[in-house]
């Protein structure tokens, strides 16, 4: 039978599959010896019922009671001495045991077979809700590719387990086959399905040279894919494990429960013994069968596994229905944190836009503009920035090749520098001017628009205007944190002020501050967690992880995020919706909801019927339903958050985004609005 969490170890502790029960007997064999014990005890209460005692019916009466307890009551009976061997003497196996066999003593014995019977039946239950709970995770972690075909040096293929391959090898996928390892697409085109890493199944169009990521699933022609990570280090595979670690992971209701449940239990059993022995010190006509007939009763209901297991599993769905809906929690203490949040603060760059900037306009001056392009977008090849990626890209197009590059150097908040050709090259925002002194057109600072703007040989000789596209749930994304309850919405960019305010009036977010260094970005979070009951933080960058460690809740985004901000996170959104984070608050408001039921659900039943089996108003079949009947129920409510969905509003019934930021309407924003 499966193990109550009494004693300490819950069934649903991990996300591995149950690798220890296989063959048809250990499949039905449960079952089987349920339907047994059944059979066994109706002919029991036969013989009891309609047949007269006798010298040969009374024996055959124990005999069927005795063997129809032994399928059921044998393994739990097993369980209390191990723990007992263990030094766990009051698990509630040890209760189970001690009641049924006292029940048995007194010659109740239906009722000792009926306890055990339907102890069982409830535990193949838990086992069966258990299972499915896991299922959800369990096949994403069934995910990933087992092999890998690699193209030789001499055009052979190879078919080998992914953890072999080296970075720099070209791997082949067939149509409908997955993607094994991180990489880049060096055919032409290709269509993926991203539903295991986004919980979306809409088709991704992958071109020549952009990324393509383990876990993927080729729709298409066949696809080559040249390696840039190695197998264990691939994004699918730091998923994996944060989902294996996620369970071990509590919440605090949950640590509550278990420490709760260590002092609960043999509380319990002084109880029940004080309730035996006590009355005889008081009672004229003290009966002991009768006040061990109570106390017995009091075991069977006192049993926490209605707690131990509907709680730990409640959190369990909650972590599976978020991996659904393309969210991964790390922890159930996370899952718990987020129905808390007040202050929600955002990055812009890859969380509320796209990250995919486009060039809008060039001025150039002094220098000839074809010589300033070809020295920016060599030093603009250094780097990994999107505005960085968006001035190469551009320049790429208009035929300029990039060349050399010495002394390389990227200024964190700022720019690039470095020597092209022997000239010194300067391009960044305004704040990298300013740093070496160089002055510009002052009108740059007006623009509400990301700019680059350059200087050769300490000499300022033009900007680039790039603007960026929001992305179309942005909008949607405030709406809904706003109806969850969220008081204030808050964004810190690195971007110039201008682009931030044009952002935010056109979001409508209460605080919006620009021109932040990574230092600035950590300073200003920490004013505001001062003043926030529980802050969320959402970003993408690496310049985002210290901020993501700050925060009460650190939110990455999962897709376009980098390494080092999905693991500082504490969620992670695998497929880049700034939404999906209205979507995380529902799902933990709604485990919060189903644990707090089952808390409420077993404790008042239980105390009911505890007080009623201390004055000899409830037999053990009230308490077979306290215990059993209760954690039934509470099982089936627990596993009503894995039916449930969390769909956000359609994108079409609020305001679509589809401008760039730097053509957003002018309102008014307060940038130093108090918060309520």
């Amino acid at each position: 039978m499966g193990d109550c969490c009494g004693s300490g170890a819950c069934s649903t502790g991990g996300v591995a599959p149950n690798k220890t029960k296989s063959g048809f007997f250990q499949k039905y064999g449960e079952y089987g010896l349920a339907i047994t014990a059944f059979l066994l005890l109706a002919v029991g209460i036969v013989l009891k019922e309609v047949v007269a005692p006798n010298w040969f019916t009374a024996p055959l009466q124990l005999l069927f009671f005795g063997l129809a307890y032994l399928p059921v009551g044998g393994p739990v009976l097993w369980k209390a001495i191990t723990q007992i061997g263990k030094g766990n003497i009051f698990n509630e196996f040890f209760l189970m045991g001690i009641a049924t066999i006292g029940a048995f003593l007194l010659g109740e014995y239906a009722e000792g077979v009926a306890v055990m019977l339907f102890y069982s039946v409830g535990e193949l239950f838990q086992g069966a809700a258990v299972n499915k709970a896991k299922k959800s995770i369990e096949s994403l972690l069934k995910i990933q590719a087992e092999e890998v075909a690699v193209v030789e040096a001499d055009g052979t293929i190879k078919i080998v387990h992914p953890s072999t391959v080296a970075i720099g090898s070209i791997i082949q996928v067939k149509p409908g086959e997955k993607v094994a390892i991180d990489g880049i697409l060096i055919s032409e085109k290709a269509t993926f399905n991203t539903a295991a890493l986004t919980g979306e199944p809409a088709p991704d169009r992958k071109y020549e040279g952009e990324k393509v990521l383990a876990g993927m699933v080729n729709l298409e022609n066949l696809s080559a894919i040249k390696v840039t990570s190695r197998f264990e280090d691939s994004k699918l595979s730091k998923i994996l494990e944060m989902v294996r670690e996620a369970a071990s992971r509590k919440a605090k209701t949950q640590r509550f429960i278990t420490r709760f449940a260590k002092i609960y239990t043999p509380i319990v059993f002084l109880l029940a013994t004080a309730i035996t022995l006590l009355p005889y010190f008081f009672m004229e006509t003290y009966v002991f069968g009768e006040w061990l007939y109570r106390a017995l009763v009091f075991l069977v209901v006192s049993c926490p596994c209605a707690l131990m297991i509907s709680i730990p599993l409640g959190y369990f769905g909650g972590i599976g229905a978020a991996s659904r809906n393309g969210i991964l929690f790390k922890g159930s203490n996370y899952l718990d944190q987020m129905r808390k949040v007040d202050t929600v603060v955002m990055d812009k760059t890859g969380t509320l836009t796209k990250g995919v900037f486009e060039v809008q306009h060039i001025k150039t001056v002094e220098f000839d503009r074809e010589f300033i392009l070809n020295l920016v977008t060599s030093l603009e090849s250094s780097s990994n920035h999107p505005v960085a990626r968006a001035v190469t890209a551009y320049c790429a197009g208009l035929g300029y090749k990039a060349v050399r590059v010495e002394q390389a150097e990227e200024i964190s908040g700022m720019g690039m520098k470095g020597q092209v050709e022997g000239f010194n090259i300067l391009a960044g925002n305004t704040k990298l001017l300013k740093k070496y002194g160089i002055p510009y057109d002052t009108e740059i600072d007006d623009f509400a628009e990301t700019t680059v703007v350059i200087a050769i040989n300490e000499k300022y000789c033009g900007f680039i205007t790039i603007a960026d596209e929001i992305k179309e749930d942005a909008k949607l994304a405030v709406d809904e944190l706003r109806q969850l309850g969220v008081k204030n919405l808050v964004m810190l960019s690195g971007d110039k002020e201008k682009v931030v305010q044009a952002l935010a009036r056109e979001l409508g977010l209460d605080l919006a501050i620009g021109g932040l260094l990574p230092e600035g970005k950590i300073k200003e979070a920490e004013k505001l967690k001062k003043r926030s009951a529980m802050l969320a933080f959402i970003g993408d960058g690496i310049n985002d992880a210290p901020v993501i460690t700050l925060a009460d809740i650190g939110v990455a985004m999962g897709g376009l995020g980098s390494d080092a901000a999905i693991e500082t996170a504490d969620v992670v959104i695998q497929n880049d919706q700034p939404s999906k984070t209205a979507t995380a608050i529902r799902i933990s408001k709604a485990t919060n909801r189903i644990v707090w039921q089952n808390i409420g659900l077993a404790f008042g039943v239980k105390f009911l019927v505890l007080s009623l089996g201390a004055f000899g108003m409830a037999n053990m079949w009230e308490a077979v339903f306290a215990d059993v009947g209760v954690t039934l129920l509470a099982i089936l409510n627990a596993v009503r958050i894995q039916k449930m969905d969390f769909p956000a509003k359609k994108i079409s019934e609020t305001k679509v985004l589809d401008k760039t930021v730097a053509h957003s309407p002018k309102r008014k924003t307060n940038t130093e609005k108090e918060f309520a």
